[in-house]
């Protein structure tokens, strides 16, 4: 082979120049990159939203430094006398393999992406998603890691998430159904969860907890032995379980005071009559089924 035929050097010349022009790129886009993260992190409100905003930036980084460093490579091998057709036609048939056996892992990182571009899950939200529920513990391109109320921990790769339900965005409604007994009045037990609310939001801890009075939405249900009693709470995002069981709470106590009955489930026996209209015998059977 002539050496001196494929003109070694400004062969080399043309290397170096596009090596030095993909170096520059690679250190202007870190450098964008930076001021871009810089700019966004003045801007955020929170420790959650600095880390999102360097997640999405790492992952800015490593997709630039990948396109770069590619396509200097194949200007690189061009320019050196080394066909890349046959280099892209063996990529493509090994990328179109790697593609069939790796979908859930690609699926997974596009659904990642854009989860943090979306801001859709943040680190410390409460969520549930594919019927997990817990706090975020952890959020990358790849799953999503849940601790539980147990403690238990879930890792659920981002590909399986169709839904996010976030719990812990702005503000949440504490949701409380109160069962009264049908000799009860309505109205006064109207009164009663009026007078609790209100000590409720007069008291230190929970105050702040609530953002507004209650709203009771009214009898929702004509239960086998209850008239139940529909009501919510405006809370503080994360706040709603503890607002909920202060309020029952409060409610059980007050209600005792008040004389008003929280039912339980009764059952009546009707034994029939008879054709002279008689109502036959009761018999009482023990647990050993002896009458």
């Amino acid at each position: 082979m002539d050496i001196s035929a494929l003109g070694i050097p400004g062969a080399l010349i043309r290397v170096t120049v596009i090596l030095v022009l993909a170096w520059l790129l690679h250190s202007l886009s870190r450098k964008l990159i930076r001021v871009f993260r810089n700019y966004m992190n003045t801007r955020s409100a929170s420790a959650e939203e600095a880390r999102r905003i360097e997640t999405l930036a790492r992952v800015f980084r490593h997709i630039f430094t990948v396109v770069i460093s590619l396509v200097a490579g194949m200007l690189a091998l061009s320019e050196v006398g080394i066909s890349i057709a046959p280099i892209l036609g063996a990529a493509g048939v090994v990328g179109l393999a790697v593609g069939f056996g790796a979908q859930s892992l690609i699926k997974d990182y596009f659904n990642g992406f854009f989860m943090l571009l979306e801001n859709q899950i943040r680190q410390g939200d409460v969520v549930e998603v594919c019927d997990k529920t817990g706090v975020v513990e952890d959020l990358t391109l790849r799953y999503v890691r849940l601790r539980d109320f147990e403690g238990n921990v879930h890792y659920v790769p981002n590909g399986l998430i169709t839904t996010v339900t976030n719990k812990s965005r702005g503000y949440a409604y504490a949701v409380i159904d109160v069962s009264i007994a049908y000799r009860e009045s309505v109205d006064d037990a109207y009164e009663v969860m009026r007078k609790v609310s209100r000590d409720l939001r007069a008291t230190e801890d929970f105050g702040a907890k609530i953002l507004e009075d209650i709203e009771i939405a009214g009898v929702q249900d004509w239960a086998d032995s209850a008239v139940v009693l529909r009501c919510r709470f405006k809370t503080v995002a994360l706040e709603q379980w503890g607002v909920r069981r202060e309020f029952l709470h409060r409610m059980k106590n007050a209600f005792d005071v008040h004389g008003i009955e929280i039912p339980y489930p009764h059952l009546t026996l009707y034994a029939g009559q008879d054709k002279d209209g008689g109502a036959p015998a009761f018999r009482v059977i023990n647990k050993s089924g002896d009458a």
